[in-house]
């Protein structure tokens, strides 16, 4: 082997370090806020998934072929494309270009465009390999929330037997559920989704109910207090005006948090300065490579480590009772909404001849606890034993 092989090698040794702060994560103390970039791993052949200039200039591409916006429009808009930095505003005014003069966003042709392009998603998932770490992660407790527009997620999961469910903005009593945890599958869509265009949020008036609504605020924002948000995908998202005020606005004392991003490293000086800068919003910058071949990879390869840990308490835990191996966290959740003591319940075992009942009652909890933790996936019982230590 020359040293230019070993250079090689040792630069993609490097590249597939991981902090150990963020694989020694429990699955379920985790969210992950996808952004442009999953979708562009996924489905390549849709430049509409790639970024967000890409989406607004295929609409107007739709546009052009389905004439639904005058040629003049189409020219201003493919100008301001280019020009604005302000994406959301051109998006916004696209929208309402679409949109009846009455100001009501429905019905609209901005609708069958985003049909046009995003026609038949299924069927250019090539590189499913980040949707499958996704969903390993969502299968033990791991909440997802998204930028994009596309439910490539919710297609492959639902593929794959999921209860998938795509969540937006309008419906309050969904997004409580999804933010309590109530909602395993569910992904929410802050700015909404393309079968949905009147749930689309573009701008600031779009997410006004929700912002002065006191309980989704709290709600949401505890999410960011308690959770690690692991950024995927995602460029500009801390400079979205939605995700500052669902997260950032009013969360006090963010260096204190720890939060972590996967980030292209293109340019060495602009990364250390988004190292240093993302700091300030407790968000630990990671590069998952020097190109973006590299993300897949590097995605699989972090699921695999964070899915092996075991929950730090396991070896507090006597094996024999009814936490078993389970995530204790979420044990302790599940008692507190069933209203039981579980170290009662075992101290009553030994002093008292346990009914069939009984037994029954334990087995049942037993089953509930371990069916909202870290237990096995369904079909995926011979590979979860191998992920736990003992079996290694």
């Amino acid at each position: 082997m020359d040293s230019e092989e070993r250079k090689t090698n040792r630069s993609e040794q490097k590249s597939r370090k991981i902090l150990k702060s963020l694989i020694r994560k429990q699955p379920c103390d985790l969210l992950l806020v996808i952004g442009t970039g999953v979708s562009a791993a996924v489905a390549p052949e849709i430049p509409a998934l790639c970024s967000w200039r890409s989406c607004i200039e295929a609409v107007i591409e739709a546009a052009e072929q389905l004439e639904v916006l005058h040629p003049g429009d189409v020219a201003e808009f493919r100008k301001k494309v280019i020009k604005d930095r302000d994406l959301l505003v051109v998006a916004h005014d696209l929208i309402r270009k679409m949109s009846p003069r009455t100001g009501d966003s429905k019905p609209n042709f901005f609708q069958d465009c985003l049909m046009e392009v995003f026609d038949n998603l299924e069927q250019h998932i090539q590189n499913p390999v980040v949707l499958q770490s996704i969903l390993r992660l969502m299968e033990r407790g791991t909440m997802v929330l998204t930028t994009n527009y596309d439910n490539l997620l919710e297609i492959f999961g639902q593929q794959h037997g999921k209860p998938m469910e795509s969540l937006d903005l309008k419906d309050k009593d969904k997004v409580l559920q999804w933010a309590r945890g109530h909602i395993k599958y569910g992904v929410l869509h802050i700015h909404g989704l393309y079968t949905d265009p009147c749930g689309m949020v573009l701008d600031p008036s779009g997410y006004k109910d929700v912002t002065q609504d006191p309980e989704v605020m709290e709600v949401l924002q505890n999410l960011y207090l308690t959770k690690s948000f692991l950024f995927v995908g995602c460029g500009e998202t801390l400079r979205d005006q939605i995700f500052q005020a669902l997260f950032l606005y009013t969360v006090k004392n963010k260096v204190d948090l720890e939060h972590y991003m996967l980030v292209l490293k293109e340019n060495e000086d602009h990364f250390f300065k988004l190292q240093a800068d993302m700091l300030l919003h407790g968000i630990k910058v990671v590069s998952y490579g020097d190109c973006f071949e590299s993300f897949p990879e590097y995605v699989q390869d972090l699921t695999a480590q964070i899915c092996k840990q075991r929950s730090p308490d396991a070896d507090r835990v006597d094996s024999t009772t009814v936490l078993g191996t389970s995530c204790v966290d979420c044990a302790k959740r599940k008692l507190g909404e069933n209203d039981m003591d579980l170290s009662k319940r075992v101290k009553q075992s030994d002093n008292v001849d346990t009914s069939a009942g009984d037994l029954n009652i334990v087995k049942k909890f037993e089953t509930q606890v371990q069916g909202n933790c870290t237990g096995p996936p369904e079909g995926e019982a011979e590979n979860w034993a191998l992920t736990i230590p003992e079996f290694q």
